[in-house]
């Protein structure tokens, strides 16, 4: 009997996993700075993490033989470009409405792709590049308004959570390739990359985010860990998928959180034009299947 490819499986998971995560940001952490959110959720994420890396690794090593610079290069474009993502993405769902900031920052396929095929020499078919358009046109319709045509274009140009949305979204776009290199070319476990990226980060913002720790942080420590049990098993999975499927296919997948993410935010946070921002996490997420089955 036949499954599902377990990949497909992982890309799922996460995505739905994450799509929780995404809302959690707006609904409990809007009013804090990017730098003590993300450290605290990163810190409680490693506490998480190192017990699932242990069973995860099973005693196989957390460096495949004859690792070296090419990998550490690798490490630090991957590790370093998520945390300039995080810190926008954080930013874009701080300062706008969680149902508009998902569908644009979720189009991270739209620059995986071309970078697979610039860089790994992947094909890009015609399928896929009517993906492309129609996950970009989720852009305009999370802008739309009535009777003003070009009014969203000049919109997300000049809003900034779409600005920092579609930022972090390229950023990604980096990172995702990356981390397909990392565990398939490479070879690395994807336990080790969790456990440097939940190291770094909050080490790298340490020293900013300790003279910025709000009143009141030490009251919010359940849901900071809450948070962070969530972001380690979705950042589990997403490399997981990433470790058995192309950039191209898991991505789209995984980015499909947009659409949990919109939900929540229409459903229980009440933000407005909330039918139109689901259209456009629709368009998205048209877009990025067309691109995966193409």
């Amino acid at each position: 009997m036949f499954g599902p490819e377990p990949g497909l499986v992982y890309a799922g998971l996460a995505s739905l996993i994450l799509g929780v995560y995404f809302f959690c940001i707006k609904r409990y952490f809007s009013d804090y700075p990017s730098t003590v959110y993300l450290s605290i959720t990163f810190t409680a994420s490693l506490l998480w993490y190192l017990p699932i890396a242990v069973v995860a690794n099973d005693g196989g090593g957390y460096l495949p033989a004859g690792f070296g610079a090419p990998g550490i290069g690798m490490f630090v474009v991957t590790v370093g470009g998520s945390l300039v993502a995080f810190l926008a993405l954080f930013r874009a769902v701080a300062v706008g409405d969680v149902s508009y900031v998902a569908p644009i920052s979720k189009l991270v396929a739209v620059f995986v792709l071309p970078i697979e095929l610039v860089v790994l020499r992947e094909q890009l078919s015609a399928l896929q590049i009517a993906g492309v358009v129609v996950a970009t046109a989720a852009v305009y319709v999370a802008n739309y308004e009535p009777g003003k045509l070009f009014e969203p274009f000049v919109q997300a140009a000049r809003s900034r959570p779409a600005q920092l949305a579609l930022a972090s979204a390229a950023v990604f776009g980096v990172v995702d390739v990356g981390k397909r290199v990392l565990t398939q070319e490479l070879q690395v476990p994807p336990e080790t990359f969790n456990l440097l990226l939940f190291t770094a980060v909050p080490l790298a913002l340490a020293p900013l985010a300790l003279r910025r720790v709000p009143e009141g942080t030490a009251d919010d420590l359940r849901l900071f860990a809450g948070v962070g049990l969530l972001l380690a098993v979705g950042e589990h999975f997403v490399m997981l998928a990433f470790s058995t499927l192309s950039a191209s296919i898991a991505s789209p997948v995984i980015n499909t959180q947009a659409v949990v993410a919109v939900l929540l935010g229409g459903i229980v946070l009440g933000e407005d034009a909330f039918r139109v921002r689901l259209v456009a996490a629709a368009f998205a997420v048209v877009g990025v299947t067309l691109i995966t089955v193409g």
